[in-house]
């Protein structure tokens, strides 16, 4: 790849930070109170970390970084894991597009006074499904148009609405009203009634290696990678601890999942009616939010499209247009992600609804972090049997660390997915049964489809191919 097409350290930085930062977690992150900073902590330190640094080695591995996940979990642990880690990746963002645009059209119908848009199935479905393929066909242009849009998505559509809303939440307590009983009465330590929120706080922090794929693109790619993702971390656990804390602090009551930063906004600017102010920052979050679905539409799907280009997936997948870009992938994407629009929101009678949105949240989390077991387990293999391997960044401390900071990425992504099946405190009491039976059965369909699939097509159009070659290069 030549100079010219090389990615600043700023726009990767951009580019992966709206993969993994999720402003619309902030009201819930604010369901659970004070806890929410220990959750952030944990998960930040405890998880986040592992993973960024875990993901740093293994993408400087000599022969590990084409194909991203892919690549790491396949060569230690055999090409159909390797297969099944990308298709978790991929395919869980295929639900958490729904989740991020279903924010997107909370803000915009509360910013344009158009309930109708929020709250009538029909009218929120083509809202989303228009704004999502409106995206995708932006990603045709290329590499390039997805990092411009996260470039400025990420500064003045995710950074400065949070520092806004941090300082008019200092002002708002220096002017004398009171923090919220929710919140000053709650405890620090996760109790009874939250320690089921703990999934919805690890999906803060997932995504970061999902740049990977754009390792190749990354001026002085080996020194600059791990660097950024250090700084990743930080900047992943100050915003979201903020965003949380100024949700939390300043409402009062039940939070909505898709409103409450709105009405944060609303009781900061203009208490009693949305002013332009409210409008203003509504419409930047909405823009911040849609970089991040636009950077995450293509990085999956470069996984994919090495793994066409290996046999696994029908060879036209891999094709590109001349701008780089996996047009058949993003088309079947796009068909996929209708698709779950259309179950969520109809499923859940276009309640906005805490159940659909919650449940979209939670499937997200237990489908990703499949890959995430799936990677560290990987990275244990490698620690044993491949130590040696030579690779341009390692985890310092020694073996020992690595082993620490590994198996505490391990145990909470274990620990996640046990938690993710405690009915989230924003559930109805009424509503629950019918979350857990959506919850089970849309995660074990997922959980077959790609051993599945590679058991009765990969496998065997791999082995058709290689014979293939075998006898034309006997015959020649």
């Amino acid at each position: 790849m030549n100079e010219r097409k090389k990615m600043s350290n700023f726009a990767f930085f951009s580019m992966t930070a709206s993969l993994f930062i999720t402003v619309y977690e902030y009201p819930t992150f604010a369901a659970s109170g004070k806890a929410l900073i220990f959750f952030l902590l944990l998960c930040g330190i405890g998880w986040f970390l592992p993973v960024a640094l875990c993901s740093a080695e293994m993408a400087t591995i000599e022969g590990y970084q084409e194909g991203g996940i892919y690549s790491w979990v396949g060569k230690p642990l055999g090409e159909k894991f390797g297969f099944a880690a990308l298709f978790f990746q991929w395919f869980q963002v295929t639900v958490g597009f729904v989740t991020m645009i279903y924010f997107i059209v909370g803000t915009l119908s509360y910013v344009l006074e158009i309930p109708a848009m929020n709250n009538d199935p029909l009218f929120k479905f083509l809202s989303v499904i228009g704004i999502f393929w409106i995206v995708t066909l932006l990603q045709l242009k290329g590499t390039e148009t997805t990092a411009k849009i996260a470039k400025y998505g990420f500064s003045i559509g995710i950074v400065l609405p949070v520092i806004v809303l941090f300082y008019l939440t200092v002002k708002y307590f220096l002017a004398g009203h009171t923090v919220s009983h929710e919140f000053s009465t709650s405890s620090f330590l996760p109790t009874g009634k939250n320690i089921g929120d703990l999934t919805s706080f690890v999906l803060a922090y997932m995504g970061v290696e999902a740049s990977a794929t754009h390792f190749s693109e990354l001026k002085d790619a080996k020194k600059n990678y791990p660097k950024l993702l250090m700084l990743l971390v930080v900047v992943g656990i100050v915003m979201s601890t903020i965003g949380g804390s100024v949700v939390s602090t300043v409402l009062n009551g039940k939070i909505s999942s898709n409103k409450g930063v709105m009405d944060t906004a609303n009781q900061l600017i203009s208490p009693g009616h949305i002013g332009f102010g409210v409008k203003l920052i509504g419409f930047l979050i909405s823009f911040g939010i849609l970089a991040q679905v636009s950077s995450w539409i293509v990085s999956p799907t470069e996984g994919l499209q090495f793994a066409a280009a290996k046999k696994l997936l029908p060879e036209k997948l891999a094709r590109k247009n001349d701008n780089d870009v996996p047009v058949r992938i993003l088309m079947i994407q796009g068909i996929i992600v209708t698709i779950w629009a259309a179950v969520l929101t109809f499923g859940s009678g276009g309640s906005g609804g805490n159940v659909g949105f919650q449940t979209a949240i939670s499937l997200t989390v237990l489908i990703y972090l499949s890959a995430y077991i799936l990677l560290f387990v990987s990275y244990f293999v490698i620690l044993k049997k491949h130590q040696e391997a030579k690779r341009d960044f390692q985890i310092p401390g020694g073996l020992l660390a690595k082993r620490v900071i590994a198996g505490a990425g391990l145990l909470i992504s274990i620990g996640a997915v046990c938690t993710a099946f405690i009915v989230p405190s924003t559930i109805p009491h009424d509503q629950s049964h019918a979350y857990l039976i959506s919850l089970i059965v849309g995660f074990l369909i997922t959980l077959t489809i790609p051993f599945v699939f590679y058991r009765f097509y990969s496998y065997p159009n791999k082995l058709k191919h290689e014979k293939g070659r075998v006898d034309k290069n006997e015959n020649d």
